[in-house]
């Protein structure tokens, strides 16, 4: 089962890249940047630890049973964090619109977060692993509405 977790992670790693690679070194490399916006070559690495861990912890809330209860909740949210996650990199990159992006971003900040307490209940190591994703999706927010604020 772990497998599938990973698996369906890094599917919605490949819709991001799909979206994301094709405008980096034309429609994004064009756009002001926002401050502390990193260098293109951190974004892949970071995102790849990020999914193997929201993976993991997927995983860990599953294999401790209880899937008609609060596991099966649990896991609910972090399909739809999931969803929102794999519908931002498309609207953002794809689209070329920073500003219907925000919503998206702001929707999977709080499913993170909605996630992570559920997560919590069950499994404190879980829960823990989703902590640097939310971190560094609330960064890509305010780059998100940076790259919006900028270029509008």
């Amino acid at each position: 089962m772990l497998a599938g977790f990973v698996g369906l992670t890094l599917l919605v790693a490949a819709v991001g890249g799909l979206a994301a690679v094709p405008n980096i070194k034309t429609w994004y490399a064009m756009l002001p940047h926002p401050p502390a916006t990193p260098p293109n070559e951190v974004f892949g690495p970071v995102w790849t630890v990020l999914y193997l861990a929201m993976a993991v912890a997927a995983w860990r809330v599953w294999r401790c049973g209880d899937v008609l209860g609060d596991h099966r909740r649990a896991l609910t949210l972090w399909g739809w964090q999931l969803a929102a996650n794999a519908l931002w990199a498309p609207v953002f990159f794809g689209l070329h619109r920073p500003g219907i992006s925000i919503p998206i971003i702001v929707v999977l900040d709080s499913l993170v977060v909605f996630t992570a307490l559920a997560f919590r209940r069950i499994d404190r190591l879980a829960a823990l692993l989703l902590v640097p994703y939310l971190a560094w999706s609330l960064f890509a927010t305010y780059l998100t509405v940076g790259f919006w604020w900028l270029n509008r």
